[in-house]
């Protein structure tokens, strides 16, 4: 089944078995495979209720029984795929994303329900495997910001690294990817850290000012932009802007669409917001198709709510 948009979606995948058979023809390519024992079979027997069959299979070899969604985000979960796989298009298609509250009138689920949909996909927005098996490298940007906090007193006093309050974000971007980590601060060892294990040795590694980045490793070449002597380009023309545009991207969306967000989930919206810009040149659909493909991260609330 090729979905060209989101009407294409809501006529196709409405029920439970629509729904059912386009998740199995993604993971399994029309074998069926035991997630328990790794068996792929044509001949796994298919269990019936009442004459019907609603997706459930007994493994040939170790005899335990079995969805399609097990191993999935959606296993154990009481919300029908139909409202998942809405969920996850608008969610993927909006540029600034949806709120709790839109996605809980939209798909008739309470504000709690659709709050941990929406974090279960930004889970599974993660890349930070990917990435440490295929570090940034060549130009790449890396900076500091600050989000959230409430101004007290003059507005001057309160900007970036003098307010308590906020929250200390730092990101990479180079042409094809950005990634987004929120840090305890800004000192040099945090800083130095995510540079050596996110960039590979030789890469060039371009900063601003920030005492931070003083210092670090000869195996990069290290180009610094002042901002504070009102340059925003060095001699050699190399500059931050790409990731202070990735910035205001972050900060809009947080602004216009979530409002406020705490630190213990921050990181879900960085790797929102990063998934947004690395996937910016790919077509919804595509997105769609791609993320239920690779959904397999699980989450629970209580890891959410308790931890």
């Amino acid at each position: 089944m090729k979905l060209k948009s989101l009407i294409d979606l809501l006529k196709n995948l409405h029920d439970k078995t629509s729904c059912r058979e386009y998740l199995e023809g993604l993971r399994w390519q029309g074998i069926p495979k035991c997630p328990h024992c790794n068996c792929e079979s044509v001949k796994h027997y298919k269990l019936k209720n009442n004459g019907d069959f609603n997706g459930l299979y007994k493994c040939r070899e170790c005899k335990r029984r079995f969805t399609v969604t097990i191993g999935t985000m959606f296993e154990g979960s009481n919300v029908p795929l139909a409202k998942w796989f809405y969920a996850i298009y608008v969610f993927l298609s909006h540029k600034k994303g949806i709120s709790s509250i839109q996605l809980s009138k939209d798909i008739g689920v309470t504000q709690k329900t659709a709050w941990l949909m929406l974090t279960k996909i930004r889970h599974n927005l993660n890349d930070i495997d990917v990435i440490l098996g295929n570090k940034f490298d060549g130009e790449v940007q890396i900076d500091e910001t600050y989000i959230g906090g409430k101004p007290k007193g003059r507005i001057w006093q309160n900007q970036g690294r003098s307010l308590k309050q906020k929250i200390p974000v730092v990101g990479l971007l180079t042409k094809d990817r950005a990634y987004a980590v929120v840090t305890p601060n800004t000192n040099s060892i945090t800083l130095k850290t995510i540079i050596y294990s996110l960039i590979k040795p030789g890469s060039t590694v371009v900063t601003d000012g920030w005492k931070g980045y003083h210092g670090i490793s000869p195996e990069y070449v290290h180009q610094v932009v002042y901002h504070k002597k009102g340059s925003y380009k060095n001699k050699e023309g190399f500059h931050t802007n790409g990731i202070e545009g990735f910035w205001s991207q972050l900060k809009r969306g947080i602004r216009s669409i979530y409002h406020v967000v705490s630190r213990k989930y921050l990181q879900f919206y960085c790797y929102e917001f990063s998934y947004r810009y690395n996937a910016r040149h790919i077509g919804d659909t595509e997105k769609f198709t791609e993320f239920i493909m690779s959904s397999h991260k699980r989450i629970k609330y209580h890891d959410l709510a308790y931890t």
